[in-house]
């Protein structure tokens, strides 16, 4: 009986459906993290009877078929890409992008990664890092007790105190033109893709890269209202099919008794 195998499919994709939502719910305080979506396609098609052709030689043309579904698979897990709320901090070393782009990080092998979390810290050589200890590309140095200033534009100054501002460097961001196409490596880290094309470089406040914003934070985007609403309809999704499967299984015995 097909139905119990359909019904399967659809009691995997909402439990595919209800991890997805756990991982949003555990990192609803996580910084710049995005939710991510399940996506759902249905599969294949049985056809019993096709649709736009003679029923029989040079006769009439069939107006419809015969399709019988064979339930849904997991087509994607998108993240979504929205500006989560800024939360004020107060530490001058925190930085927030508001609007499309990435913080450049250095990985561990010299590779390029990006992140949306702006929690940077300063190294024993005063260099800006994350909070995993990886570089905040563009060699910003942070002098020793210096007030740290950065302006809209992504510009570090030092303050000596004496109303002059010393330069420590230039922040660049990068966009992508698919940002769903960037790989989740953890640690807030994305690494591009093929899918998510060449990043984009530019400057804060250019035309269509973010500004930055000194001393706040991006918090996660996930809206736990709507989350729990997700986590309802999964469990009322998944306890439908497992109902579909029970009355499968009591029909197929209704079989089963008719014959002995």
């Amino acid at each position: 009986m097909k139905a119990l195998a359909i019904a399967a499919t659809g009691m995997n994709a909402q439990q595919t459906n209800l991890e997805v939502i756990a991982n949003n719910i555990a990192n609803i305080n996580t910084t710049g993290y995005k939710r991510a979506r399940a996506e759902f396609s249905d599969l294949l098609y049985q056809v019993d009877r096709a649709q736009g052709v003679p029923n029989r030689a040079n006769q009439n043309i069939v107006p419809e078929g015969s399709h019988i579904g064979l339930g849904v698979k997991t087509s994607a897990i998108r993240n979504v890409h929205i500006q989560g709320a800024l939360t004020k901090t107060g530490n001058n070393l925190d930085v927030a992008l508001s609007g499309n782009g990435w913080f450049q990080v250095e990985g561990a092998n010299g590779e390029m990664l990006y992140s949306r979390a702006g929690a940077f810290n300063t190294n024993a050589e005063g260099q800006l890092v994350t909070v995993d200890g990886y570089l905040l590309a563009g060699g910003i140095v942070v002098p020793e007790n210096a007030e740290i200033i950065i302006n809209k534009s992504g510009e570090f100054f030092a303050s000596t105190g004496e109303d002059e501002l010393v330069p420590l460097g230039q922040l660049a961001i990068a966009t992508f033109v698919n940002e769903a196409g960037l790989d989740p490596q953890g640690d807030n880290l994305f690494r591009e893709t093929e899918a998510s094309g060449g990043a984009n470089v530019g400057l804060p406040g250019d035309i269509g890269f973010a500004t930055t914003e000194q001393g706040y934070l991006e918090a996660s985007n996930v809206d736990p209202v709507k989350e729990i609403t997700e986590l309802i309809s999964a469990q009322r999704a998944y306890e439908m099919n497992s109902k579909v499967i029970k009355a499968a299984d009591e029909m197929a015995a209704t079989i089963t008794q008719g014959i002995r």
